[in-house]
Parts: structure tokens; C-alpha cells; sequence
């Protein structure tokens, strides 16, 4: 009786099985790129960056003279301690006023801000706005906020309402341009699906954008506060009111003792609201996850 077909004789190899026939074919190597095909936007930044350092590296000469540095900062860092708690009252009553100046400034701003914010982005405007919003936040950046409160005394005088007026143009160029990144930075399509549905452009932008950059924008918005009471500090040397005016006198007069007070109640507030700001923060965090599982 003859073997089936399939059977192979002894010293024969076995017959290709119908898989390896349908084996796939070997990967062709993969072709080696070039230097310049390697690099991306992170590596050209990085590249750019590690030029600038080298380039800016003069900056780091001195006077030329032997100096005691250790000797210079540890002397200077002693004539603040130990502070002189005695001025508390009038700190305390000259940090509320900085910090009505830098909520109040912070309050224009926003309003100011966020029509700004919607023409600067390239995602809700026509290139031609986009273009004029841009360069009016650049130029409002440009000038220093010691400048703005300048402006703002020369207006109308010294008084903390010139500071309210200074700190509000210099909270608009960077708030303006940070709602400008988050409105950016949301999926534009639930937008255009309502204007398609006949929602108008308010109610688009009310209910497809402004839920989802709403936690971005608000952070911005207590980041902004945070620095406007630093800001508001410092603006005082120029008349502008806040807690800079103490400032100013104490250093005149060279008493350290009272300016490192001023000094940690500023510490103490900025810690407040930082704190308060994380907890805003992580409490929209958890509502909109718990949005987004229902």
C-alpha cells in the first residue's frame, strides 16, 4: 500500500507548508537619517538657548576689584535681622491698601483682558485682528509696570489710585496674551458644531470654548493677583501706593530692621494666596473630571 500524499519518504525534506507560504516578506532596513533630519523644534531651541548662555557670558564680569562677596552679602544680610516688629500696625494697614491696588487693578484687567484675549486668538479671529490684538499686547508689555505707575501719577498724582490705573495696563498685556494661548488651546470643533446647529457666536463661545479653557483662565487669573501684589510693593517708590512707600522710607533711611518686616508680611500673604490658588485650582480639577465620567 502506497503512502498518502502528503506523507514525505524518509531523507526527503518535508513539503512547504501552506503558513510558510504566507510568510511575510523580510523588512527592508530602515534608511539612516541625516544630522539635519534629526532635529526638531525642542533640539533647535535648546541648541539656540545653549548659544545665547555662551554668548552672554560678559555679563557675568565684575567691577575688576578684589571684593570680600561672602563677607559683602553676609554683612548686608545681617543688618535685617533681627527684624523690628514694632511698625507692625502701619504694615499691616499699608498692606491692605497694596493689596485693594492689586485685586482691583487684577479686576479691570480681566475685563480689559478677555476681549483681547478672543481677538488674539488665531482659533476664534480673522488673521487681520489677530495681527492688531498681538502687537497691542506686545507694546503694553513692553513698557515695565514702574513706568505704567509713572504714567499713572503723572495723571493723577500721587495716590493709590495711580497705582490701580498702572498695574491695570501692565496685568492686560500679560493676561491678555495668556487667555489669548488658552482659548488657543481647546478643541475648536464643539464651538463650530453649535454655530452650525444656529447657535450664535456668543452662546458658541459661552458653551464650546468657555468650559474647557475656564480652569486655565482662572489659574492665570490668581497667578496674575499673586503678582500684582509683589508688583504693587514695589510701585509705591514712585508714589503709587501699597507697602513700596514704607519701603522706600525705610531704605532711605537705612533701617533694615523695619523693611525685613514689610518683607514677611509680604511672604505671608503671597503663601496665603498660593495656597488658596492650589485649592481653587484642584477644586475645578475635580469637577470637571467628574464631568467628564458622567
Amino acid at each position: 500500500m502506497s503512502p498518502p500524499p502528503s506523507a514525505t519518504s524518509p531523507g526527503q525534506p518535508p513539503a512547504p507548508s501552506p503558513l510558510d507560504a504566507r510568510s511575510p516578506a523580510p523588512t527592508p532596513p530602515v534608511p539612516e537619517l541625516r544630522w539635519h533630519q534629526r532635529l526638531n523644534v525642542m533640539t533647535v531651541s535648546l541648541i539656540v538657548f545653549a548659544i545665547a548662555v555662551v554668548a552672554s557670558t560678559p555679563a557675568l564680569r565684575g567691577s575688576g576689584r578684589q571684593l570680600d562677596y561672602v563677607g559683602n552679602v553676609q554683612r548686608f544680610l545681617g543688618y535685617f535681622f533681627p527684624p523690628d516688629f514694632s511698625v507692625w500696625r502701619e504694615t499691616l494697614r499699608a498692606l491692605g491698601e497694596t493689596a485693594q491696588i492689586a485685586v482691583m487693578a487684577t479686576a479691570f484687567a480681566i475685563v480689559i483682558a478677555i476681549p483681547l484675549g478672543i481677538a488674539g486668538a488665531r482659533t476664534l479671529s480673522p488673521g487681520w485682528m489677530v495681527g492688531c490684538a498681538r502687537m497691542t499686547l506686545n507694546g503694553i508689555r513692553t513698557v515695565p509696570s514702574l513706568i505704567w505707575a509713572l504714567i499713572g501719577v503723572a495723571i493723577v498724582g500721587a495716590n493709590p489710585l495711580a497705582g490701580v490705573i498702572g498695574l491695570t495696563f501692565y496685568s492686560v498685556g500679560y493676561l491678555g496674551k495668556f487667555f489669548s494661548d488658552a482659548f488657543e488651546s481647546v478643541d475648536i470643533e464643539v464651538a463650530r458644531g453649535l454655530r452650525a446647529i444656529g447657535a450664535g457666536r456668543i452662546q458658541a463661545f459661552h458653551h464650546g470654548v468657555w468650559p474647557h479653557a475656564k480652569p486655565l483662565v482662572w489659574s492665570y487669573v490668581l497667578w496674575m493677583i499673586e503678582y500684582n501684589l509683589r508688583s504693587a510693593a514695589i510701585i509705591g517708590y514712585v508714589g503709587a501706593g501699597g507697602l513700596g512707600v514704607q519701603l522706600a522710607g525705610y531704605q532711605e533711611y537705612y533701617e533694615w530692621e523695619k523693611f525685613a518686616t514689610v518683607l514677611i508680611f509680604i511672604l505671608g500673604l503671597v503663601t496665603l494666596l498660593d495656597l488658596l490658588g492650589e485649592w481653587v485650582r484642584g477644586r475645578i480639577t475635580r469637577k470637571l473630571n467628574r464631568r467628564g465620567r458622567v
